[in-house]
């Protein structure tokens, strides 16, 4: 074929390695197998001998050319660092495999011939694009069809790459209405090809399509009552594609569009259902969509109430009938868990809140990115928990009532509300669980307009927690989560005896259920709950403990794990509270018992020390007696974690090391030191080896995770034994410093907001015109104000660079009074909004202390000095005596002036001067 052949040893090694592969009940060979197979990478023709044995070996049993096969398409990138004469072998061999008569090794030479074409791109390949294109008018069926399955995995994977000039030409230009054509073919597969190849150019605005995009939607109508139900999938999913990039072509149609997707909501094939039910979370997730699709509200909202309700199939799958409690879970059961350490913010007024949310499914579970995995290799068990979390029907219906339900707020529940009542109210336990979801689903949007109804939605709630199918107990307490905030204000005694403490006692009763379902259900918005709730749950804190300790003897792995969580937030949402040594007594025991029974490389020791993290700091000095075992083990774990990162990179063909280990032994350590001061002290100094030596190590750490998480313990041992830090300030600025980056990488950010606070933690401790730290204040000042000017810094960035260069100034005035002018406008901009604190309070003095310094620095940044002056609410006496001395200063120096100024300041600002200040 090529000039490149393989070497009998060279093939025979290969092609005995994978026999051996075969055998896979022995988990050593298996390791040895991936060891052998991983070291074959790097032989420069490895994916030659793949495609050899592939396509050149029709001796061998079709499952071992299957399995070089699946080899060669997993190495397709190998191709790009391949020789001449090894990517034409390659070329040929896969196309000749794909032509083969083994079915199965047509198939995986389809899938190999997609990977190659990706990697390679068409305009390298375009022999292959010409024959698969040829091959679609093959008269063999079978070839046909292969063929074009090809096509739409590789319309489907890269379509950019296929919108591309080759050779002078665009072969779109010809394959785009080839494939119009072929949506009319007798047979159902070529049609349903066809209608998905066309509809994965749409959102890439191809032109070769729009060129054609009247005849498109025409072929879309025609094929919308195709008797296929994966044609009229394709063509679902084509019209979502279409709303979402080009709405304008719809529009004129939009009342047939409607119609029809409200038709095809209703499929009895569910895939199809799914479909169209996209069209609609699409539609409302679009804002300059609204006024079309306000008036269509009435039809659409209970289509997706219905859609809601659980089918036979989804029964069958979840199984879910049982008092599972004492069964063990399986390794699959557990999701892995992305830790990712402390980050320090300020809250800010009102109740923006600037994270996005992940997408949140029917029980309140984060639901992954869709990857491209399928279902091959899952076992049954596997495949019944995949079918049970994936996006379906019920929970793509709900998404959308969700949006809708932000979009149209009242406008949504009045057309509701009484197929709602029906569902709510209805004898079919499957009906009822349907409503409670859509109660759960509208909560965010739709609540000022539920809110009248809460008095009786919210006992009906707690009233279905004692229903006898778990499935509606544990969706009440996801929906009693999504309502915890009006549940939990304090408004009044009625108020809390009516619907806090029954909410309480009807979550907590959950938490205890022998359902594992309702359990978890049950925790997580037990966990929601104390969030909400916050110190007010304070009273209630030993029933809630005594709870929580009997859930540890009685849950399995998986629940564990949320369980950690719903401790650590109440330890969050109760702070001091905790310290009782009654909640101590009650507490501390269980955790312990985990603790010495988990290895210090037990994935589950992660939530553990997250959740004694939390735990450390509520507890306070109470936590002493169970510091210094704590202490010895995180120092151990980051000491062995920071070896193991230094033999990976000697090693760097070895796997990189779990940053997660080490990332919450810091956090902990945090905990511990906001927890217990200065209390602390002879154990760190006698720590073997030193925490502070190995914090100087982890500040250098390669990975950012590592390093925010090690600027935090440096910011709370500045705050709480700052004499145990001082020795080594030395060490730890040059690291600070170098950190601090105005436009860091998004990975960077979290690390750079640690270190911009630390360094003001550390400013305020040395104290006033400090000697020692003089050297650092001007390195410090040049990197936190380009910071602070940074257009593109992130918010959280710009607040904590304001902080402390406000701190830094209060502490070195004379140094920082100078540049004042540069950056006055902008750190009032930084911090208007923030929620008072002390933080927020040592900044302003500072600042207040740079214009004492400089007057004429703040002249031309005036307005936004008085804006965040009058934001405030309760300044301590300090800075609103330093406010009051400089305004009125301002005001003697020169009173025309200053009355001319201020008469340019908005009314709500000259009001509150005036009131407050008298000025």
């Amino acid at each position: 074929m090529t000039s490149w052949a393989p070497t009998p040893a060279g093939l025979q090694e290969i092609l005995q390695t994978i026999h051996d592969s075969t055998d896979t009940q022995n988990a050593a060979i298996q390791r040895d197998i991936t060891h052998k197979l991983n070291n074959f990478t790097r032989a420069p023709d490895y994916i030659a001998y793949l495609g050899y044995i592939l396509a050149a070996m029709p001796q061998e049993e079709d499952r071992i050319r299957t399995i070089a096969g699946y080899l060669l398409k997993n190495n397709a990138r190998l191709i790009l660092r391949s020789s001449p004469d090894v990517i034409e072998y390659v070329k040929k061999a896969v196309l000749r495999a794909f032509d083969d008569t083994s079915i199965m090794v047509r198939n995986v030479a389809g899938q190999a011939v997609v990977a190659f074409l990706g990697a390679l791109e068409p305009r390298n390949w375009p022999e292959c694009l010409a024959h698969l294109v040829a091959a679609l008018d093959d008269s063999d069926f079978d070839k046909q069809e292969a063929a074009f399955n090809v096509l739409e995995k590789a319309c489907e994977d890269y379509p950019r790459k296929l919108d591309v000039e080759i050779n002078g030409t665009w072969p779109l230009e010809y394959m785009i209405p080839k494939f119009l054509m072929l949506s009319e073919h007798p047979r159902a597969k070529m049609r349903s090809h066809a209608i998905a190849c066309l509809s994965y150019f749409v959102p890439i605005n191809c032109q070769a399509l729009f060129a054609h995009i009247d005849t498109f939607i025409a072929c879309l109508f025609k094929r919308a009552s195709d008797e296929d139900p994966s044609v009229r999938r394709h063509v679902c999913q084509a019209l979502v594609l279409l709303l979402a990039s080009r709405p304008e072509k719809l529009m004129p149609e939009m009342n047939n569009v409607a119609e029809y997707m409200l038709y095809s909501t209703k499929d009895k094939n569910e895939n199809v259902a799914l479909e169209a039910c996209e069209f609609w979370l699409t539609f409302a997730e679009d804002p300059d969509l609204a006024p079309y699709l306000h008036p269509l509200l009435g039809k659409v909202a209970p289509v997706l109430l219905d859609c809601m309700v659980y089918g036979e199939d989804d029964l069958l799958w979840l199984d879910a009938d049982t008092e599972d409690a004492a069964v063990p879970d399986k390794e699959t059961d557990i999701k892995p868990r992305h830790y990712s350490g402390k980050s320090h913010g300020f809250e800010h007024e009102g109740n923006g809140d600037d994270t996005a949310k992940p997408r949140m499914g029917a029980y309140g579970e984060e639901l992954e990115d869709e990857d491209d995995e399928g279902f091959d290799d899952l076992d049954d068990d596997e495949f019944a928990e995949e079918m049970s979390t994936e996006w379906n029907l019920r929970k793509c219906a709900a998404a959308a009532l969700d949006v809708l339900a932000v979009r149209f707020g009242a406008d949504l529940l009045n057309v509701l509300l009484e197929s709602l009542k029906l569902k709510l109210w209805n004898e079919d336990w499957l009906h009822r669980e349907s409503g409670i979801l859509a109660l759960g689903a509208m909560a965010e949007g739709c609540i000022d307009a539920i809110e009248p109804h809460l008095p009786t939605l919210v006992p009906y709630l707690i009233n279905m927690l004692n229903d006898p199918k778990p499935l509606v107990r544990s969706i009440a307490c996801w929906t009693l989560g999504r309502y915890a905030s009006w549940c939990t204000q304090p408004i009044s005694d009625e108020h809390r005896n009516q619907f806090f403490v029954p909410t309480l006692e009807g979550l907590l009763r959950m938490v205890l259920d022998n359902n594992k379902r309702v359990q978890e259900a049950g925790c997580s918005a037990f966990a929601t709950f104390e969030e909400d709730a916050g110190p007010e749950l304070a009273p209630y804190l030993e029933p809630v403990l005594r709870n929580l300790v009997v859930a540890f003897e009685k849950y399995q792995h998986k629940n564990m794990l949320i369980l950690y969580d719903a401790v650590g937030t109440l330890a969050d949402a109760v702070g001091p509270a905790l310290a009782n040594p009654t909640y101590v007594e009650i507490l501390m025991p269980p955790l312990i018992k985990r603790w010495g029974r988990l290895k210090d490389d037990d994935e589950d020791l992660i939530p553990l020390l997250e959740c004694l993290a939390s735990v450390t700091i509520g507890m306070g000095t109470a936590f002493a007696p169970y510091a210094p075992p704590v202490f010895e083990r995180c120092t151990k774990i980051v000491h062995s974690a920071l070896l193991a990162y230094q033999v990976y990179q000697q090693n760097p063909e070895m796997d990189e090391p779990d940053k997660a280990f080490l990332v919450v032994a810091l956090d902990l350590l945090s905990g511990l030191t906001q927890g217990l001061g200065m209390t602390l002290e002879t154990v760190i100094l006698h720590s073997q080896p030193n925490l502070v030596t190995l914090l100087t190590v982890c500040l250098k750490h390669p990975q950012a995770p590592v390093r925010q998480s090690a600027y935090a313990l440096v910011g709370d041992m500045a705050m709480h034994c700052f004499q145990v830090l001082k020795p080594h300030t030395q060490a730890i600025m040059h690291e600070l410093i170098e950190q601090l980056d105005p436009e860091p990488k998004v990975e960077f950010v979290s690390a750079c907001n640690n270190a911009a606070w630390s360094v003001g933690e550390i400013a305020l401790r040395y104290g006033r015109d400090d000697p020692e730290f003089r050297q650092y204040v001007q390195p410090l000042i040049s990197r936190l104000v380009p910071i602070l000017l940074h257009p593109k810094a992130p918010r959280s960035l710009h607040e904590n660079a304001a902080v402390s260069i406000g701190r830094i100034g209060l502490m070195h005035p004379g140094i920082v009074a100078p540049v004042l002018p540069e950056f006055a406008q902008m750190w009032c901009q930084a911090l208007y909004e923030i929620r008072d604190n002390e933080e927020k309070d040592s900044a302003f003095r500072g600042l207040c202390t740079l214009v004492q310094h400089n007057p004429a620095g703040i002249a031309k940044s005036l307005l936004w000095f008085c804006n965040a002056i009058v934001r405030w609410n309760h300044p301590s006496a300090e800075l609103n005596n330093m406010f009051q001395q400089l305004l009125n200063g301002f005001k003697q120096h020169d009173p025309q002036g200053w009355t001319a100024q201020i008469a340019t300041f908005p009314p709500a600002i000259q009001e509150r001067l005036a009131q407050r200040y008298g000025v």
